[in-house]
């Protein structure tokens, strides 16, 4: 085959600009830090960078749900807290009523301290979480104890109508892949029994403040205890949720340091490797030029010169 000066030049041209595409994608990789730019340098690569981040934005949703459990828990915890040292102050009360040397104006001020403190509770019943009832079980809309007295989850009766579709059941939060933890505590239990205790007492105060016949503390005083132990148990059902919750979160931020690592080592440019091809493709591209400018033959232009 002959080859012409037309080949040769042509040739020239095209591994010119082969070389100064090759730079053009090395710079490109310094600037950026990443391998590629575009899904067709290489398809390995970037179908295995859309599953890297895949699974990172699925951790961190799940350490989004973590957090807001974490809102559940803290929340009911410190609620069911607050019921706990109530009825410590309920037991002292009635330890108090028992006393035989209490005049009737004596028990008419515990009465009424008896009275703002089942409010108090009542208070501690309607705890929300933004626009969220937190003992309400799935009735997330509607509070355990209505003020404008209509009562939605009541029964014929006047107490906490556990037969209410939703007031018994879990509210769930996903925190791993297939995995959900119920975040809620079942109120309407607690402070139906509180409630119970509560409205013998009074009703105890009070007829011993009509008859003068003594109530039945003793029995008032185990009521305080029993339910006393439902808070703790709950509380301890939390905290075993909580401490689940922490492990979690462990787990999730160790997966969210591997996913990241392999992202990087699957997408981010070694510097080091890039500068050195980026200057040996210099010297070729001007090697190139060299060699080139030897090969094209001189024009009448050069011998007028």
């Amino acid at each position: 085959m002959r080859v012409t000066q037309s080949m040769l030049s042509s040739n020239m041209l095209r591994n010119l600009s082969s070389s100064y595409t090759k730079m053009g994608v090395l710079q490109e990789q310094l600037n950026t830090g990443k391998k590629i730019s575009r899904p067709s340098q290489d398809p390995v690569v970037a179908m295995k960078g859309i599953g890297f981040r895949s699974d990172l934005n699925r951790v961190e949703q799940f350490e989004r749900n973590l957090g807001e459990a974490n809102n559940w828990l803290d929340s009911s915890d410190d609620g069911l807290d607050k019921v706990g040292q109530a009825l410590h102050r309920v037991r002292e009360l009635i330890l108090d009523a028992a006393n035989d040397t209490k005049t009737p104006d004596d028990r008419d001020k515990i009465a009424k301290e008896i009275d703002q403190i089942k409010l108090q509770i009542r208070d501690l019943g309607n705890t929300k979480i933004g626009d969220k009832f937190i003992f309400s079980g799935t009735k997330t809309l509607s509070p355990l104890y209505d003020p404008n007295g209509t009562a939605p989850l009541y029964d014929a009766n006047g107490f906490l109508d556990p037969t209410n579709p939703g007031v018994m059941e879990d509210v769930n939060i996903e925190i791993n892949a297939g995995v959900e933890l119920p975040v809620n505590t079942n109120g309407i239990g607690i402070f139906n029994e509180i409630d119970d205790m509560m409205k013998q007492l009074q009703t105890a105060l009070e007829d011993e403040k009509i008859t003068g016949v003594k109530g039945d503390y003793d029995a008032l005083l185990g009521l305080a205890d029993k339910n006393t132990d439902l808070v703790l148990s709950a509380r301890s059902q939390i905290g075993a949720r909580q401490n689940r919750v922490e492990m979690m979160e462990n787990r999730l931020s160790s997966q969210n340091i591997i996913v990241t690592k392999q992202m990087s080592e699957n997408e981010d440019v070694e510097y080091e490797k890039a500068i050195t091809d980026l200057i040996t493709q210099e010297s070729i591209h001007r090697a190139g030029l060299a060699v080139g400018s030897r090969i094209i033959q001189p024009s009448l232009v050069d011998f007028l010169r």
